[in-house]
């Protein structure tokens, strides 16, 4: 039989399970460094999250803090006409403005004029104390991030009847301390009922010295004519400057020149630039991690080789192809990395929850920093893990058995 007729010896293919299966069997045979490595990745890959999840918990309440303080917050209010006379905000302004996409909230007052406010009919008619009357919207009280002190708000139901709510500087000079059906105040020629005290109004002053009736009411018993004469509006953030571009046209088409709007809040700026500066630091931060973890891997499968010398040559001699061989140390690289990060995702998951909830901040893990995270790690630890498989698939047989 010639040497051409011999059959050829093919070495089988490892399945996906096969594959699997060799990895997670290096591992096993040396548990306590696999482990320790695994801790050493989760450690990085937790402080990586814990970091940027308590980061972005705080930015959250950073934000929340700013947002208090009016940064998405415009007004629209009546300017003047080119011949100099009070101009007036269309009735339907509101709902215009409403119709803005990313405008998140509107809400409206409209001056009442030539009411006088007094606590008693016995005040002269002279001494109104410059107090405003507005007839006001139901869903002001949550757009300009008011809060009622004492009492209740104005509804839909106590709108129509004469009932007020006043400001806080208007409570003060009235001498009126807390809301009850008892306590009343004149207005004009009518008595309302104090249903609710405000607390001060950081975003909208105008409304401490002021008293508010409900829509329907004001136009029953005053004769206003329904017309706004101040808009607010909520919008998203990242928006503001574009929607007040476009809020003098929306809200009176017929003449946008004859619209006032506010600027946006100085602490919109404020919030950009801590925004900036947050996402900056937690992409550093991430980053060292993630080079901890793929170096801690390296070394890990380094010291694997060299100590399994003995073992890549007996499988070499039974057949196993330097493919095999590289697969193998790949495969325990990939589910070293991925036992890593799947504890450190956890852990860092737990340690930010924990943090955030100490300090009483929104809890707020990015999914990109979990899920990039995981897919780094295993990217990071199958290259790591690469120049470990290579070398090792490059031993011959005999020079592996042959080592001490």
């Amino acid at each position: 039989m010639t040497t051409s007729a011999l059959p050829r010896l093919v070495a089988p293919r490892l399945r996906p399970r096969d594959i699997l299966r060799v990895g997670a069997a290096g591992l096993r045979t040396r548990p306590t460094r696999a482990l320790l490595s695994a801790l050493g990745i989760a450690i990085g890959i937790a402080a990586m999250i814990s970091v940027v999840g308590i980061s972005s918990s705080s930015r959250a309440d950073l934000d929340r803090t700013l947002d208090a303080l009016g940064t998405n917050l415009l007004t629209v209010s009546p300017g003047r006409t080119m011949f100099g006379e009070d101009a007036y905000l269309p009735d339907d302004a509101e709902a215009m403005i409403a119709r803005i996409g990313p405008v998140r909230s509107t809400s409206a007052v409209g001056a009442v004029d030539d009411v006088k406010i007094y606590r008693s009919d016995q005040i002269p008619r002279a001494q109104s104390g410059g107090l405003s009357a507005y007839a006001a919207r139901t869903g002001l009280l949550s757009t300009v991030g008011a809060t009622v002190r004492s009492g209740t708000w104005l509804n839909e139901a106590t709108g129509k009847y004469p009932a007020v709510v006043l400001g806080a500087d208007a409570a003060s000079r009235l001498g009126i301390g807390r809301a009850g059906p008892e306590i009343r105040i004149l207005m004009g020629r009518d008595w309302f009922t104090v249903v609710g005290i405000l607390d001060p109004v950081a975003l909208a002053p105008e409304l401490d010295s002021a008293a508010l009736v409900g829509w329907p009411v004001a136009q029953e018993r005053f004769a206003f004519d329904g017309h706004p004469t101040k808009v607010y509006t909520r919008s998203d953030p990242a928006e503001v400057e574009n929607v007040r571009a476009v809020l003098g046209a929306t809200a009176n088409p017929q003449a946008p020149n004859e619209v006032e709007v506010s600027r946006p809040s100085d602490a919109l700026e404020a919030q950009r630039a801590a925004n900036t500066a947050f996402t900056g630091l937690l992409l550093g931060l991430g980053a060292v991690a993630l080079l901890v973890g793929g170096v801690g891997v390296a070394n890990t499968m380094v010291i694997s080789v060299l100590e399994r010398r003995a073992e890549i040559g007996l499988r070499r001699s039974l057949g196993a192809t330097r493919g095999q061989i590289r697969t193998q140390f790949l495969a325990e690289s990939l589910l070293l990395s991925a036992m890593g990060g799947l504890g450190g995702a956890l852990l860092g998951v737990v340690v930010t929850f924990s943090y955030a909830t100490y300090q009483g901040w929104p809890t707020v893990v990015p999914p990109w920093a979990t899920a990039g995270g995981l897919g780094a790690t295993i990217l990071i630890g199958g290259l790591a893990g690469l120049y470990p498989a290579i070398r090792a698939a490059r031993l011959s047989p005999t020079e592996a058995l042959a080592a001490p």
